[in-house]
This record gives C-alpha cells, sequence and structure tokens, in this order.
C-alpha cells in the first residue's frame, strides 16, 4: 500500500516528459509522426528516424523548427547506421530515455490476394516483412537499449497489431511478423527488470484500423467512401470507426512516462474495441 505521504503526491506531472529524449523509428509514417507529435506535446525532446534523410529532417522541422526535433537517417536493419543515429542523437542531446519502434509495414508478396493459394506465396516476400517488422523491432532495441539502460529509467514501446492476435484475413507475413513483436515485447521486458532492476520497461501498442498508405486502397475508394473489407472492419469495430493517429499518441505517451513506471510486458490494443467484440 502507499504510505500517506505517496498518496497526496501530485500525479499529474507523471504524464509528463520534460527533459526525456525519445528515439521514433518510423518517425515520419503516419502513425510515427503522430507519436511524435503527442511526445513533443509531452515535453519530450524528439528524435525521428527513417530512411530519408529530407524526410527525416523535413519531419522535424515540421514538428518544432528542429529546436526540440532531430531527424536522422537510418535503416532499422543496419546495425552500423543505427550505431551512428544513436551517436547523433547522444551528441545533440546528451541522454536517451526512450525507444518507440514504430517502423514497419506490409509487403505485398506476403499478402494473399482474392482466390490466391496461401502455398503459393513468395518465400522471398516472407523474410521481408518479418524483417521489416520483426527484425526492424529487434536490431534498433539492441543498439539503442544500451543507452536506455544507462538513464535513470528507461522505456521501450513498441508497435505491434491486432493482426498479431486475431486472424485478420489476407496479411499472412504482416501477422506473423507482428505476433514475433508481442512476444519479443514480452521476453524482452522480463529480461531488462531482471538485469536493471526495474529500470527499464519493455512494452507495445496494439493499433486497430488506422487508414494509412498502405492499406488506403483496401479500405477505402476512390470518392472516400468504404470498400467491403472497410465495411466489414468497421461493422466489427464497436466504436464504429478507423482510428486517428493522434488516438495511438496518448497511449505510447503513457507508456513513455513515469506514470507507467510499474508497467512492464504488456501489449496494450488501441482498436475501438475491436479486438473485444465477437461479432454479434
Amino acid at each position: 500500500m502507499p504510505s500517506d505521504t505517496e498518496s497526496q503526491t501530485d500525479s499529474s506531472t507523471d504524464f509528463r516528459l520534460d527533459g526525456h529524449v525519445v528515439v521514433v523509428t518510423g518517425g515520419y509514417g503516419v502513425l510515427g509522426s503522430a507519436m511524435a507529435r503527442g511526445l513533443m506535446d509531452a515535453g519530450a525532446s524528439v528524435a525521428l528516424l527513417g530512411r530519408s534523410p529530407d524526410k527525416a529532417e523535413a519531419a522535424a522541422d515540421a514538428l518544432d523548427g528542429g529546436e526540440r526535433a532531430l531527424g536522422v537517417a537510418a535503416d532499422v536493419l543496419d546495425a552500423d547506421g543505427l550505431a551512428d543515429a544513436r551517436e547523433a542523437v547522444l551528441d545533440r542531446f546528451g541522454r536517451l530515455d526512450a525507444l518507440v519502434n514504430a517502423a514497419g509495414g506490409n509487403v505485398s508478396g506476403a499478402t494473399l490476394q482474392p482466390g490466391e493459394s496461401p502455398f503459393g506465396l513468395d518465400p522471398a516476400a516472407w523474410r521481408a516483412v518479418v524483417d521489416l517488422n520483426l527484425h526492424g523491432t529487434i536490431l534498433p532495441t539492441q543498439v539503442f537499449g544500451p543507452a536506455l539502460a544507462d538513464a535513470e529509467a528507461g522505456a521501450v514501446v513498441n508497435v505491434s497489431s491486432m493482426a498479431a492476435s486475431r486472424v485478420i484475413s489476407r496479411v499472412a507475413g504482416y501477422s506473423v511478423a507482428k505476433a514475433g513483436v508481442d512476444h519479443f515485447t514480452r521476453w524482452m521486458a522480463v529480461e531488462l527488470a531482471k538485469q536493471t532492476e526495474g529500470r527499464v520497461r519493455v512494452n507495445a501498442v496494439a493499433p486497430g484500423f488506422f487508414v494509412a498508405e498502405q492499406n488506403r486502397d483496401l479500405l477505402l475508394n476512390g470518392d472516400g467512401s468504404l470498400t467491403e473489407r472497410g465495411s466489414d472492419i468497421v461493422a466489427h469495430t464497436p466504436v464504429g470507426r478507423f482510428g486517428e493517429p493522434a488516438e495511438v499518441a496518448g497511449p505510447v505517451v503513457f507508456l513513455c512516462s513515469p506514470a507507467a513506471r510499474f508497467v512492464t510486458g504488456v501489449v496494450l490494443p488501441v482498436d475501438g474495441g475491436f479486438s473485444a467484440y465477437a461479432g454479434f
């Protein structure tokens, strides 16, 4: 039980990230940029990582003109490039408090097309989608993790998906990769909690359905109306709509913040009730 002093403490500041430094991989993507904005609004300085230096720098400038945001070019599957990015972040800000692994996405060749046999999916596409989503989460954690372990308290937030825990038709490779992210999250949470006396936490968010470039044509027609697949998804989402990118930011801020200091090994659905609904 908390002491009287602890119970009387104003906990509102626990949700703030003033003075914290957070790296966001995939930082100029639809969800990654929304997370970066939410983290900055909570007081953090943010480094946005992506393969394109121009896009990373433009995203950083769009956040605050570069005062508390840094755009860094790095491929999440290139250990040397990630190490260079880590040094650039430490040179600029002098510390690292959290890592958000938001880089990822689907690969068309690992997606079952209508009428296609599941036995014919391209093995190279399977490997590519697992590399991007699973290994693209593991490798940044390995590279940035030691800097987090040196901090007073550190947090890793991975980005999973509803496809990891629910069977979503057609997206075979992506589903397998994100299921790996879930297990990696729990495994790393346990190991780091033991090895750092609980100072470094590892959690994940599992977004439901959000419209992004990779799935726009599957969910929306050219006039903005719902496709048949989009209609099915909304019908199975109790709140009755797709998510807005900014709605992922709050859970990510929470998991990075001191308010979540006793939360680790959790995969938090951000799905409008999709995972809770049986469909009738």
